[in-house]
C-alpha cells in the first residue's frame, strides 16, 4: 500500500442523493478518463491501513475491494456517514472525505495528518468558509455525533462547535501545493463540465 498512515482510517463520504446533479451518483462521474471514487481508493489506499466507504445504497460501491458501511440513519447527511464508518473503523483517527472530490492531494492529506495532536478534529479553512469533509476527527467524538443525530441536529456546523478543533488556516493551506485542487468539488453538471469531467453512458 506504499507509505501507509497507521492510527488513521481513510473514510469517503457517499450518501448524499445528489439532486443538484440529476440524481446521478457523483461518485462515478468520470474525470481523467477515472471515475473519482475510484481515483480517491487509489489515493487512500497509498495513504491509509483501512479504507471505508459509508454509504446509502453500498451495492455500487461492492466491487471495489474496500470496507462498505451503511448509514443508520439515512438521509441524515455526513454526519450519519462519519457515525457509520467511525463504528466500523480500527483506528482512532478517520480522515475524511466527500466522494465528489476528484483532485484529492496526497500532499495536502498528509500536511493534515501531521497536525492530529490532542485536539478532536484538524478542520481546514479554504475560501473564508470551513473544509469539513476533507478533515481529521478522533474516533472519541462518536459518543457527540449519536447525541447530535438522536436529536435530529445533524448538520456538520452543529457538530463542530461541540467538539476541540484544531483549525488550519488558510494562509498555512496556500502555502501547499495542490491545496486548492484537492478542495474542489463537483456538485453540478457544470462544476463537472468545468473539469472536463462527464458521466459515462451506462452508470456502474
Amino acid at each position: 500500500m506504499g507509505s501507509t498512515s497507521t492510527g488513521v482510517s481513510g473514510v469517503v463520504l457517499a450518501g448524499g442523493r445528489a439532486s443538484r446533479m440529476g440524481g446521478r451518483n457523483k461518485a462515478f462521474a468520470a474525470v481523467g478518463g477515472e471515475p473519482i471514487v475510484a481515483r480517491t481508493l487509489r489515493v487512500f489506499d497509498e495513504l491509509f491501513d483501512q479504507v471505508i466507504i459509508a454509504t446509502n445504497d453500498p451495492d455500487p460501491f461492492r466491487g471495489f475491494g474496500v470496507e462498505v458501511v451503511r448509514d443508520r440513519h439515512p438521509g441524515a447527511g455526513p454526519l450519519a456517514g462519519l457515525q457509520a464508518a467511525m463504528e466500523q473503523s480500527r483506528n482512532p483517527h478517520v480522515f475524511v472525505a466527500a466522494c465528489d472530490m476528484p483532485g484529492l492531494d496526497p500532499r495536502v492529506i498528509r500536511f493534515l495528518l501531521r497536525r492530529i495532536g490532542s485536539a478532536d478534529a484538524v478542520v481546514p479553512h479554504w475560501d473564508g468558509d470551513v473544509e469539513p469533509l476533507h478533515a481529521v476527527y478522533a474516533i472519541r467524538t462518536l459518543p457527540i455525533i449519536t447525541a447530535c443525530l438522536e436529536r435530529g441536529s445533524c448538520a456538520m456546523r452543529d457538530f463542530l462547535p461541540l467538539i476541540e478543533v484544531d483549525h488550519l488556516t488558510e494562509d498555512e493551506l496556500r502555502a501547499l501545493d495542490g491545496t486548492a485542487d484537492s478542495f474542489r468539488n463537483v456538485n453540478t453538471p457544470e462544476d463537472l463540465a468545468a473539469i472536463g469531467g462527464r458521466f459515462e453512458d451506462r452508470d456502474r
